[in-house]
């Protein structure tokens, strides 16, 4: 509810609403709080109580400037450890989901993250792997909305990050990773007020529902 934005941002939520909607006593769901409040999803005011997060494109921002960090790390990373075994895997993955035709964007979106996720995998650092998937979901209202205008061009450059890693060329393979995302931080301003323009201002608006890997397998 948080990530995808049906607690709208800055919205106080009623613990007691909500227990009652998610059929959950009332110490676990303050638990479940206070662990979205410490991985960013939400916030807590002394006195006032918990609010889903807001945002702004200077936040929104320095998140992409942390998974260019990432994924910069993961895909040198990648370059020294990934085993050929797993890279062919990955292409035949690729390989699996390329035509976007017919696809929604929540399974595109979960096709991206899964490759992104991978790659961090490959680094064989756990802690990477984490803080990548949670900025992904901290990020993925904005990269859904942003998904829309370049679903066709992502596969390509998929690929040849894939091609550069599986080649064990460590400076292209950064050079793509840094430009596949520094392109999507750029558009991040107009993802914002889109972002904004479908939360308060459109009445009819449908939230995505967002898919596991395997849901948008199935």
């Amino acid at each position: 509810m948080a990530i995808d934005f049906r607690l709208k941002p800055g919205e106080r939520i009623n613990e007691v609403a909500l227990s009652k909607r998610l059929d959950a006593s009332r110490t676990p769901l303050r638990e479940a709080l206070n662990r979205l409040v410490a991985e960013g999803f939400l916030t807590f005011e002394s006195g006032k109580g918990f609010f889903c997060r807001k945002y702004s494109v200077t936040e929104v921002q320095d998140l992409y400037q942390l998974r260019q960090a990432i994924e910069r790390f993961a895909a040198e990373r990648a370059v020294e450890l990934a085993a050929d075994a797993e890279l062919a895997e990955l292409a035949a993955f690729l390989d699996r989901t390329g035509d976007p035709a017919g696809r929604s964007l929540e399974d595109l979106l979960a096709f991206d993250e899964h490759f992104h996720e991978t790659i961090a995998s490959f680094s064989q650092n756990a802690e990477i792997g984490r803080t990548l998937a949670n900025v992904n979901a901290r990020i993925r209202f904005f990269r859904w909305i942003d998904l829309g205008s370049r679903r066709q061009r992502t596969q390509g450059e998929h690929r040849a990050i894939l091609d550069a890693i599986r080649a064990r060329d460590k400076g292209k393979a950064v050079a793509l990773v840094d430009g596949h995302i520094a392109r999507r931080r750029d558009e991040i301003a107009e993802a914002v007020k889109e972002c904004h323009a479908r939360l308060f201002v459109e009445d009819d608006f449908v939230h995505p529902a967002f898919k596991t890997m395997d849901q948008a397998c199935a």
